[in-house]
Parts: C-alpha cells; sequence; structure tokens
C-alpha cells in the first residue's frame, strides 16, 4: 500500500484506514489522497470477504500501460534483466516473482494479457510493494514479444527442466530475458523457439522441480551475479 502511495503513475481514488494504521505511515504519503479514518470493521466491509487488510483500504486504478521499448532504457550500467512469464496465472506465484524481481533490479516483468492475473490487490499483496517499483508490461503475443527483446539486444533464455546447459552456462555478458513457463504445462512450443537457449537451474534428483517462483529467485540471484 505504501508503494501505491509513494507511486507519482498511481491514480489514487479513497484510502480507508484505522488511526492506528495511519499512525504508521509517513504524512507526505498522505498528500495525494484525502484519508477516512474508520474502525477496523468498517474497513473490512470494503474489502473481499477473508481479506487480510490490517486496517487499511486503498481503491486506485491500475497503473498505464506500457510499450516495451521503456526497457531500452539504461539502468545505470548494470546489464538489463527482464522476466517474462508465459501463461502463469496464480497471482501469488506471479506476486512472489515480481517481489524477486525488484530485490534483483529487473528492468520489467512481462506477461500475456490474457493469461495472467489482473492488477488485483491478492496480487498486490503477493507482491509486497512491488506491483509499483518494477515495470510490468501486459502483451498480446509473448513469442512477438521475445522478438522484439531480441531486437532490443536482450539474450532470450527459456529456463526448463530439459534445457541444454545449465543456467550459469547459458547466462552471457550481456542483457538477458529470463522466460519461464506456467508449472503445469511448462512453457508453450512457440513461446519456446522463440528462445536462443534453454537452461535448467542444477537440483538434486530426491526432488522433480522448484515451484516456479522459487525457480524464478534462483534464476535471476544466477543472472545477476554472473
Amino acid at each position: 500500500m505504501a508503494a501505491a502511495l509513494a507511486n507519482p503513475q498511481r491514480k489514487l481514488n479513497r484510502l480507508v484506514l484505522t488511526e492506528r494504521a495511519a499512525d504508521g505511515i509517513e504524512r507526505k504519503l498522505l498528500a495525494r489522497v484525502r484519508p477516512e479514518i474508520a474502525d477496523a470493521d468498517a474497513v473490512a466491509r470494503l474489502l473481499p470477504q477473508g481479506a487480510v487488510h490490517q486496517g487499511v483500504a486503498l481503491q486506485c486504478e491500475p497503473l498505464p500501460s506500457r510499450s516495451l521499448a521503456e526497457i531500452a532504457k539504461a539502468q545505470d550500467g548494470q546489464r538489463r534483466i527482464v522476466v517474462v512469464l508465459d501463461q502463469i496465472s496464480d497471482p501469488h506465484n506471479v506476486g512472489a516473482i515480481l517481489r524477486s524481481a525488484a530485490a534483483f533490479a529487473v528492468a520489467g516483468v512481462i506477461v500475456q494479457d490474457r493469461n495472467a492475473p489482473p492488477e488485483s490487490g491478492v496480487l498486490a499483496k503477493a507482491a509486497s510493494g512491488a506491483l509499483d517499483v518494477v515495470p510490468y508490461f501486459s502483451v498480446v503475443n509473448i513469442a512477438r514479444a521475445l522478438k522484439e527483446l531480441s531486437d532490443l539486444g536482450f539474450w532470450r533464455v527459456a529456463l526448463a527442466g530439459d534445457g541444454e546447459q545449465t543456467l550459469k552456462e547459458a547466462v552471457s555478458s550481456g542483457d538477458i530475458a529470463l522466460v519461464l513457463g506456467s508449472e503445469g504445462s511448462g512453457l508453450r512450443r512457440l513461446v519456446r523457439e522463440h528462445c536462443d537457449t534453454a537452461a535448467f537451474v542444477p537440483i538434486t534428483a530426491s526432488i522433480e522441480s522448484l515451484n516456479v517462483s522459487n525457480a524464478a529467485a534462483v534464476a535471476l540471484y544466477e543472472c545477476r551475479r554472473t
């Protein structure tokens, strides 16, 4: 919530919170929207049943749509890393990936508009503020977006258990587009064909695979340290 309040690109409509919650928020963050003080029950009634609200309800608009050309901007001399999610629809997984993306200074997370979770409170909560920190791109066609990333100078690495090499071997010194598929069906054939290589994260034989959000965190660490 604090990240949304601090994001000048986020249009804020209404903020309802308890006195205790208001005391924990920096005054400058409240300058863009007039806070309404209410008790915890009143806050809960504004939210979906069972939502954990910690005394705060913020109504806001989705962030403006973005163009992939924005990724071309320099990142203070660091290698650019983007994450491409192919049909990962669980908002908790996408939120966790956004959180890792923020931790490793990712330039953007790209999803397909028809097979990704909406910018809901569930996604924002799972992302722990990262939805307002990491650029989030919704595209019509993932394969076409990968072609555009190639034109922008990105080496496209598909993360797959049957990859040809380890991620460490696959990661070059240049800009990286890390492509992850859904936990059920993995990467679609056409998406994988638009990648330059496929790589895997070495794990022991005692378990078949990692959760996609955990795999993303490990892969981003490897990409950033190489």
